[in-house]
């Protein structure tokens, strides 16, 4: 996920709301119909989440990980074709702090951490709100396999669960469910497994479109049995703002965590290359054109960061309200969450 790419199952049209009042979105304050004023969630919950972030502030400080803030509100938006950004006060609400952490790595921040509200537009279902709490990381010096690790030992200490982890490659995660090769797969190879899979109805969607579909819908959810588990080593096409490794077939460095098949996290080996940064921005903007989709400007702050020199690092975005969820039993981000989009 750039750490934008924080994806998972559960997409809706509406926030569930944990509340037997009827609400309104807007409510007339001459209406007699009663509206949603509660809470969402349990205050046993809001203390339970609490207690979370007061231990992931312990677990960096206990490993000299400065604490950082960047702003909510940007000049420019992240131009990812999978997410949208919501526009504010003349720029743009961030949806994920990256580029901003990035500015400060390449000044020479070292080791750094943020915790913060971020907006994407549309997100709306079981496991998603426009609003929600990212905790994001980055370790000059360090590759993805070393964060790994290291995420897996702050998500043991918060769950309670045990460190030891799953690690499997995209490729054999897909060989392993559906006996193909995600890398080769024609687009009409993959639709077929989609077909036999009851999910052949989706289309028409490009070649990550159907891997998206399936890794979502079928590989995801077998995996992480009550336990971490790390996908690691995904194709070119997904690497976002992951580095390129050039293995037959090259790979992104870039890893996804998951316990029980629900996606906590996105991280990678952190691309350093300012043309090769500009050229995916780029691309991504063109396949927006071509869909008739917003073109939001490129963050030319962030581009000349890189081009004085963000150090190698890895970084990666853990979603804390799902982990708020996983550790309160919860089924919806509704209830660890004071108040969602449907009763603000």
């Amino acid at each position: 996920m750039s750490k934008s790419g924080v994806r998972g199952s559960g997409f809706g049209t509406r926030v569930e709301v944990g509340s037997a009042d009827s609400f309104a979105r807007t409510p007339n304050p001459e209406s007699r119909t009663p509206v949603s004023w509660r809470p969402t969630a349990p205050i046993a919950n809001l203390r339970k989440r609490a207690e979370i972030l007061a231990v992931v502030r312990a677990f960096f400080a206990q490993r000299d990980v400065l604490e950082v803030e960047t702003p909510l509100l940007s000049g420019a938006a992240v131009t990812d074709i999978h997410l949208d950004s919501i526009a504010a006060g003349g720029g743009y609400l961030h949806t994920s702090p990256e580029f901003a952490m990035k500015r400060l790595l390449a000044a020479g921040a070292g080791d750094i951490y943020q915790i913060c509200k971020v907006f994407r537009a549309g997100e709306a279902g079981r496991h998603h709100n426009p609003e929600f709490t990212l905790l994001e990381w980055y370790r000059p010096g360090w590759g993805y396999r070393r964060l790994m690790a290291e995420v897996a030992e702050l998500l043991a200490q918060v769950l309670a669960i045990d460190i030891e982890s799953e690690y499997v490659s995209y490729r054999d995660a897909f060989v392993h469910k559906l006996g193909l090769d995600p890398f080769p797969a024609s687009v009409d190879v993959l639709e077929t497994a989609a077909d036999h899979a009851g999910l052949g109805d989706a289309g028409p969607l490009d070649r990550d479109g159907w891997l998206d579909l399936l890794a979502g819908a079928c590989v995801y959810p077998a995996l992480g049995k009550d336990r971490l588990c790390f996908i690691h080593d995904f194709p070119v096409s997904q690497a976002a703002l992951a580095r390129v490794r050039h293995d037959e077939p090259p790979v992104a460095e870039r890893f996804e965590v998951l316990f029980n098949g629900l996606e906590l996290g996105n991280g990678f080996t952190e691309l350093t290359d300012v043309d090769e940064q500009r050229r995916r921005f780029e691309h991504d903007l063109a396949h927006r054109r071509a869909q008739r989709r917003a073109e939001p400007p490129m963050d030319a702050r962030f581009l000349a960061a890189l081009e004085v020199g963000l150090p190698e690092c890895a970084g990666v975005a853990i979603g804390l309200d799902r982990v708020v969820m996983l550790a309160c039993g919860a089924g919806r981000i509704g209830e660890v969450t004071a108040f969602t989009a449907e009763n603000a």
